[in-house]
């Protein structure tokens, strides 16, 4: 008959190292989620003694005690969620707050999307520039407004150049109207020192002309 020793002292626990040498036993994958705390102090986690109590839709009800108000989102079978903890006294509204959250989560995501940066490339142009260079500076335009960035395109003079300025504004207007088919402009170039500066704004995809060459992307430049 196999003897075995009674296991005394400290309770044997499955994921302790082996005192002996070999791999320790890894935990069993597939468990549940660690518990992670609601964002918001909820029911019994809110410390306010007293609190102004909103409805459900909305509406004001008064300031009551937090028993109070705990009462009345349980007779209604809702939560009590505290909406403004930096209140005096702070608010709480009686609400699910399984929808509470999941209204909030869509709200963030709402307002994330509306304030994206939205991107803008620079390209540069001389005023007597070769005609293979304004036709690559060109493609590299198409390019960025095909993929939606917002191109501002800065026409810069040297020395004498300054004297024929026309040249230049030539140079600038040739481009945009080159490009009018992906992108347009919201102003006229304007004069800046001792450059000419136009900002193209991407035209909306179902508006927009397709890309002339799409095997043939040029590589980006600033």
């Amino acid at each position: 008959m196999l003897q075995t020793r009674p296991i005394t002292g400290q309770k044997h626990r499955l994921y302790d190292k082996p005192r002996h040498g070999g791999r320790t036993l890894s935990r069993p994958k597939g468990g549940r989620r660690p518990y992670r705390a609601p964002k918001e102090r909820v029911n019994g986690r809110i410390r306010a003694r007293e609190v102004r109590l909103l409805a459900d839709d909305g509406k004001q009800l008064g300031v009551y005690s937090i028993q109070e108000a705990m009462r009345k989102a349980r007779e209604q079978r809702l939560d009590l969620v505290e909406i403004s903890p930096n209140a005096k006294p702070p608010v709480c509204r009686i609400t699910d707050y399984g929808k509470y959250s999941y209204d909030q989560k869509r709200l963030r995501k709402e307002q994330k999307k509306a304030t994206v940066t939205v991107k803008i490339k620079e390209i540069q142009l001389r005023p007597n520039i070769d005609p293979h260079d304004f036709t690559f500076k060109l493609n590299h335009a198409i390019d960025f407004l095909c993929e939606g960035m917002k191109v501002k395109v800065i026409l810069r003079f040297r020395g004498k150049e300054l004297r024929t300025k026309h040249v230049g504004v030539q140079t600038i207007e040739a481009f945009i109207e080159k490009i009018q088919s992906w992108g347009s402009c919201d102003t006229k170039p304007r004069e800046a020192g001792r450059s000419v500066i136009v900002l193209i704004n991407p035209l909306p995809k179902d508006q927009r002309a397709p890309h002339p060459n799409p095997e043939e992307r040029t590589v980006e430049v600033e």
